[in-house]
């Protein structure tokens, strides 16, 4: 994969990370169009202009937006009630660059001028208190957003992109340090299974069998 083309084309998306175009992010679908599995034309965030410029860069034929993944919309900002909101972390969980924030059975509430619109918050809320309003009238709230202008509109896709990135590196950091801890107490407990009885050698082998299999997947990941 040419890593400067991917580069090239990721730079063209909006960084919504909304999923739309089927792919997890718009990393993913750049990668996809550089190894051309994916058209160009998949990306309701960016329309019909991020069709142009990637039709540019790629001297491929423009076309139209893809109807099977949306239509073009006008920038928009998810909005929480917070007087309904149960404090559930779901929506927190489901953010693509972390512009929500709230603890376990508190309220709630969207950073506005980190939020990209992708909607990816509303299904996993179990008291619907989640809308999706659009730029303009959340201007009088300070939200920053800007929406065409390419200027403005490529300094906040940066930002949701270095803050997608961040989110994706806690995760996997966190997913290690939990399989740390579980491969330590799996030890723990192996260690603690001394006895010489039948029952005691079938509790170290299963023990020792689930470590075992814990390094393969480990080692699996880490050469994909």
């Amino acid at each position: 994969m040419d890593t400067v083309t991917v580069d090239r084309i990721d730079a063209l998306l909006p960084q919504t990370q909304c999923a739309r175009c089927g792919y997890g992010g718009c990393r993913p679908y750049a990668e996809a169009i550089s190894r051309s599995e994916a058209d160009i034309n998949r990306c309701p965030p960016g329309g019909q202009a991020g069709i142009d410029r990637l039709a540019a860069l790629l001297g491929r034929p423009a076309g139209t937006l893809d109807p099977a993944c949306g239509a073009e919309e006008t920038p928009t900002a998810a909005v929480i009630d917070e007087a309904a909101c149960i404090g559930c972390t779901l929506c927190i969980q489901a953010c693509p660059v972390d512009a929500i924030v709230g603890a376990a059975r508190r309220m709630h509430t969207v950073l506005l001028d980190e939020c990209t619109g992708c909607a990816l918050c509303i299904p996993p809320c179990p008291v619907d208190c989640i809308v999706l309003e659009s730029v303009a009238d959340l201007r009088d709230t300070g939200f920053a957003l800007a929406s065409r202008p390419h200027g403005e509109w490529r300094i906040r896709a940066d930002r949701a992109r270095s803050r997608w990135r961040a989110r994706g590196a806690r995760l996997a950091r966190e997913k290690q340090e939990q399989e740390d801890r579980l491969a330590a107490r799996a030890r723990n407990k192996l260690a603690s299974l001394t006895a010489a009885d039948p029952e005691t050698a079938r509790k170290r082998a299963i023990v020792a069998a689930a470590i075992d299999r814990a390094r393969e997947r480990r080692r699996r990941e880490s050469t994909e």
